[in-house]
């Protein structure tokens, strides 16, 4: 094959006559997304709520997640998890109908795998069937939807949309027909939050970066353009203006209550203006401030009505909860951990149950009183590393926010995380169990034990990054690829905590990508930047094997390197070499699975060694994927997604399970890429 017009040799095992008799469909076995985990917390708003289920509502990557929390307040996590995943592209904020059910989330702007651009869109969509109601503005946003609200008033008839644009595009539609009523330039400052009075949907209302605006919208008699959108400004008179105005809440009398970045809550109360110029609403309002409640240190995140009239306030620097009553009396508070971040957003539960989303990515549940504990948890960086346990159904990740994470895939939940205090980007269980092996961005690479968490082994080879680490079958040997074109040789002892450097793999012209050992545990084979495939006589004293084709007939205990005979046929036409990240052989060696450049995961058939075989594609990922692993009973697939920060967990469906390969399934009509079955 060629790679950037560079000649790629891969010899064919002797076993094999004719690439007629491999298969040629794309494989029995299916994906099915089973868990997310993570919330985009760390740079996202409106993206938490409770549904009229039960259900808690919240974003990351393209994917809406409709998680149902298992046992009771400040309890275990459990639960399930449904999702949307009619999105093309990163959802950034939410908005619940007033009816509890029908849900309107907007994605940003994206590109598909041709560089065209993809136009930003909100999908009104229910929650109960997770079908797409309405698609609303395809072509009328510029990047991206930055924030939505429903009208309360007349029982969720409108939806207002503010576009990520230059000019902040402010536009107001009917949900039912998907027709913009009115549409005006509201701001060059960032808008942060939109909404609509509950008392009269004629007034709207958006804050962001040194701003209050309300607006009055007249509807046109609902005739589509004809509406008209009138602004007036906050005047902030005697009072500090902020920088920020992140956030916003209605209070039952009509006035409204604004949060900022100098940590103060301002009342701000309506007046009749003079002029009785009639509106959809009658005669327009004007809203002063009236009050100011020192209320954080720094900035204010989020602020939420509850049921019983009182409000909750939630800190960025300060990461405080406090619960204000009538006057803006503080009736009481609390502190979330550090570790998880300041308050992001807040909603409400059953009975007094609250639930906060955090800067650094959890979701937590609980109460004032009894304090919170996590649900769901994730990385809030760019991840790279990923292996799965040689005998649980447990996998390790790390990333460039530092953390090292043992997740447990059968509780859905994090096992445990430390901070590496650099940057990892490989990793790999020993066969035992007991140590794993973590590869980091300066050469260093650690061995911890996975029970006590302690480091058990800190050595550096060279000074660039590491990208893969990998024991041997029997875990007799450690050998690490770096980016100074070598792979290091460590022999390593019985319980993996004790190693010794063996030898060096030297002969590469570039960085090291991806190896594999021999399933005898003997050789290795690998990739490099620049498109090469080596083997490697490591028992020998890390010999380079000059001739390759002696190669063609060895087996290989895992497969994870991208070129090679075996997977030639993932590779999709006119590729430049860096469009697939990652690849997995399932230990039962029938399928491989693939993490591409556009954000997909594919599934093929093992081997896939046929030009431009079909594969399973599966989208949900919002940037690069950028590595994939099978669980060891092959009952799943992992998948991290790069800079969204997100981990999916996919249940392997169909013909699974051990055993040997299936024979070749009857001939299908062979599917190209660009007509791969997108699931």
């Amino acid at each position: 094959m060629f790679l950037r017009g560079r000649p790629i040799t891969m010899y064919i095992p002797s076993g094999i006559r004719s690439l007629e008799e491999l298969p040629s469909g794309p494989p029995p076995e299916t994906l099915s997304l089973d868990w997310v985990y993570g919330y985009r917390g760390r740079d996202s708003r409106s993206n938490l709520f409770v549904l009229r289920s039960g259900e808690v509502v919240y974003f990351i990557a393209c994917v809406v997640v409709l998680y149902r929390p298992g046992g009771g307040p400040g309890g275990p996590g459990g639960g399930g998890q449904r999702h949307y995943r009619g999105h093309t592209d990163c959802v950034r904020c939410l908005a619940v109908h007033p009816d509890g059910v029908r849900v309107a989330s907007g994605q940003t702007a994206g590109v598909d795998k041709d560089g065209k651009p993809l136009q930003p869109v909100v999908h009104v969509w229910d929650s109960e069937t997770l079908l797409k109601l309405q698609e609303i503005g395809l072509g009328a946003f510029e990047r991206g939807v930055g924030a939505l609200a429903f009208s309360v008033a007349d029982q969720g008839a409108f939806l207002c949309v503010v576009d990520d644009s230059n000019e902040h595009m402010l536009s107001v539609w009917d949900c039912n027909r998907a027709a913009k009523l009115a549409e005006i330039k509201s701001t060059n400052d960032s808008v942060l939050a939109v909404g609509f009075s509950p008392r009269d949907s004629s007034c709207i209302v958006t804050s962001g970066k040194s701003h209050v605006h309300f607006w009055n919208w007249s509807g046109g008699a609902g005739v589509p353009g004809n509406g008209t959108l009138t602004r007036k400004q906050g005047v902030f008179g005697k009072y500090k203006k902020p920088k920020f105005i992140p956030c916003f809440v209605f209070l039952p009398d009509g006035d409204i209550l604004t949060g900022d970045s100098e940590g103060n809550i301002l009342t701000w109360g309506r007046s009749l203006s003079d002029s009785k110029t009639p509106g959809r609403g009658g005669a327009k309002e004007t809203y002063g401030i009236v009050a100011q409640a020192h209320a954080h240190e720094g900035s204010i995140f989020a602020l939420c009505l509850r049921r019983d009239g009182t409000v909750l306030s939630g800190g960025g620097r300060d990461r405080r909860l406090v619960q204000w009553g009538p006057g803006l009396a503080a009736l009481q508070e609390a502190e979330i951990p550090e570790h998880f971040g300041a308050v992001r957003a807040i909603a409400e539960g059953p009975g007094s149950e609250l639930l906060v989303g955090t800067t650094k990515n959890a979701l937590l549940r609980g109460d004032l009183t009894q304090g919170f504990s996590p649900v769901i948890q994730g990385h809030t960086d760019e991840l790279w590393g990923l292996c799965t346990h040689p005998f649980q159904n447990r996998f390790l990740t790390c990333g460039h926010d530092r953390q090292l994470c043992l997740w447990d895939g059968e509780g859905h939940a994090l096992a445990w995380s430390i901070d590496l205090k650099e940057t990892g980007l490989c990793a790999d269980f020993h066969p035992s169990g007991a140590v794993v092996a973590v590869g980091l961005n300066t050469g260093r690479w650690l061995v911890l034990d996975t029970e006590t968490r302690e480091i058990v082994s800190d050595v550096t080879d060279g000074n660039e990054q590491l990208s893969v680490v990998r024991y041997s079958p029997d875990g007799l040997y450690l050998a690490i690829g770096s980016h100074d074109n070598m792979i290091y040789i460590y022999s390593v002892s019985s319980d993996g905590a004790k190693s010794s450097r063996f030898g060096r793999c030297v002969g590469h012209s570039s960085f090291i990508t991806h190896l594999d050992w021999s399933k005898d545990g003997n050789f290795i084979m690998s990739n490099s930047g620049d498109y090469e495939i080596l083997y490697w006589d490591v028992a020998g004293g890390c010999k380079l094997l000059r001739n390759r084709y002696e190669s063609r007939d060895r087996e290989w205990a895992t497969y994870t390197c991208v070129l090679g005979f075996h997977v030639y046929g993932v590779w999709p036409d006119g590729s430049d070499g860096t469009d697939i990240n990652s690849l997995c052989r399932s230990h039962n060696e029938r399928v491989v699975a693939v993490a591409d450049d556009f954000c997909k995961v594919h599934l093929f058939q093992y081997p896939c060694a046929r030009a431009k075989a079909p594969s399973l594609v599966y989208g949900g990922h919002g940037s690069h994927v950028t590595s994939v692993r099978f669980t060891h009973d092959d009952s799943h697939l992992i998948s991290l997604g790069g800079k969204d920060a997100s981990i999916f967990q996919w249940r392997v469906l169909g013909a699974g399970g051990a055993g040997p390969a299936p024979a070749t399934p009857s001939r299908t009509p062979s599917l190209s890429p660009a007509s791969s079955l997108d699931v």
